[in-house]
């Protein structure tokens, strides 16, 4: 005899953050506002790197990459609760699920482990700067991007496979806006005790292990730093590494909140959620902006350029 599909016709219900219309409306804004940002500024930035060959170096490279996985990486969760306060339905298939949660964390864990690669490129360019060209050549930064990505891929296949290799019986409302593991595991009709574990150990080697790196490689760019004797140039190395350890506490802060906890569910975990999908994404192209000489001097030739054409 065949043995049933129990995954057959599930659907998941998402509920969100209210049922309340006026609400519903009113997020719609919100958040298309700022997905909007989040695709135009970080498109800019693709834009201005590409369009000014001054900017065509191993940390813009890195940038580069930074703002392709941001615009996917809220892609992945954005446009369906957009459509969910739009409609008002708020239900996922089962395999809507399983892709929404793979991506999600595919995105999430490579732009992890991309800061970590940037925070190491710094460290090469500032620390050791006389071979800085001959470390960090095109070979060894598309092998670092590509490892990032494999890596992304192998965390997001191992907690996709571990969450959905549980059978859900009923209900199957998710008190969230995203299909995630801690919801997940909520609503699961089995012990989780495993899956709860997992998921610590896992996201505890990522986030923790890529930030103790980048804090270890801060620790000798700032010692570095105060050692130069050029005012100008701890100004400019400072503002660079200023604007990534920024990121990277916008991103890893909430990340360790939310997964170092999966069993919790209380409303103040579901904001900090939605700062990381939706609105660090956005504040990641201003940050950088703001704070790089060269990505102003370069946006401000570009838009002048093409006003002017």
């Amino acid at each position: 005899m065949k043995t049933p599909n129990l995954t057959a016709g599930i659907q998941f219900t998402l509920l969100g953050f209210s049922e309340i219309l006026e609400l519903q409306l009113l997020f719609f804004m919100l958040f298309l506002v700022i997905y909007l940002l989040t695709l135009l500024g970080n498109l800019l930035i693709l834009l201005t790197v590409r369009s000014s060959p001054q900017l065509h170096s191993p940390m813009y490279y890195f940038l580069c990459e930074l703002s392709l996985l941001d615009m996917l990486y809220s892609s992945a969760t954005v446009p369906k609760m957009l459509t969910d306060f739009l409609t008002g339905s708020k239900a996922i298939s089962y395999k809507g699920c399983v892709v929404q949660l793979y991506a999600f964390h595919f995105f999430g864990g490579t732009e992890c482990f991309l800061l970590t690669i940037m925070a190491y490129d710094r460290y090469v360019a500032i620390c050791n700067p006389l071979h800085y060209a001959g470390i960090m050549n095109k070979i060894t930064c598309a092998k670092l991007v590509a490892g990032t990505c494999l890596v992304g891929s192998l965390h997001s296949t191992l907690q996709t496979v571990l969450t959905f290799r549980l059978p859900y019986c009923g209900p199957f409302k998710l008190d969230h806006y995203f299909c995630d593991v801690p919801p997940l595991l909520k609503v699961a009709c089995a012990e989780t005790t495993l899956n709860e574990t997992i998921v610590r150990v896992n996201i505890g080697v990522v986030a923790l292990s890529s930030f103790a790196l980048i804090l270890g490689s801060y620790i000798r760019i700032v010692t570095t730093i105060l050692k130069m004797r050029s005012e100008e140039g701890k100004k400019k190395a400072f503002s660079t590494c200023a604007s990534h350890l920024t990121v990277v506490i916008l991103l890893y802060g909430p990340c360790i909140l939310i997964y170092l906890q999966p069993a919790t569910s209380h409303p103040i975990l579901k904001g900090v959620s939605i700062f990381y999908t939706s609105v660090t994404p956005a504040l990641n192209p201003i940050i950088y902006a703001l704070r790089n000489e060269e990505i102003k001097k370069a946006t401000r030739k570009l838009i002048f350029n093409k006003i002017c054409s």
